[in-house]
């Protein structure tokens, strides 16, 4: 059984782990648990999916609780996969935080996902990745 839950104090070593089990760590500074660090002392909403205490998802959010949150990282052990723990984790993100709209970027290899699971793809979305690249 997966245990849901908000946590506050997620250390360094499990949440990459958890990065690097789900493939995100490919896009994510994994290498740098300073970084790492920091990305969880800022993100003020994270829930975790625990089987048998062993970390196998997690939904990293920044939040206003009431217009907006932004889920920055959600992340699903390979092993665990396809068995609704995205989906569930998102669940849990929007119930945390119901009258704000929740907004995501999409992994790659994810991008199929979201639709099948209700969410409506937008293509208004603009990254600036470097600061000289603002013209």
């Amino acid at each position: 059984m997966i245990k849901y839950q908000i946590e506050t104090d997620l250390s360094v070593e499990e949440f990459t782990e958890v990065l690097i089990n789900s493939t995100l760590g490919e896009r994510r500074p994994i290498s740098e648990p300073e970084r790492i660090a920091k990305m969880l002392e800022h993100g003020n909403l994270i829930i975790t999916a625990r089987h048998n205490g062993k970390l196998v998802g997690v939904s990293r959010s920044l939040t206003d609780f009431l217009y907006c949150t932004y889920l920055s990282d959600l992340a699903i052990d390979e092993k665990y996969q396809k068995q609704g723990i995205g989906k569930e984790l998102i669940r849990q993100t929007k119930l945390a935080s119901p009258k704000a709209k929740l907004i995501l970027l999409s992994a790659p290899k994810a991008v199929n996902y979201y639709p099948k699971i209700g969410m409506t793809q937008w293509e208004q979305c603009y990254v600036l990745d470097n600061i000289e690249d603002l013209k």
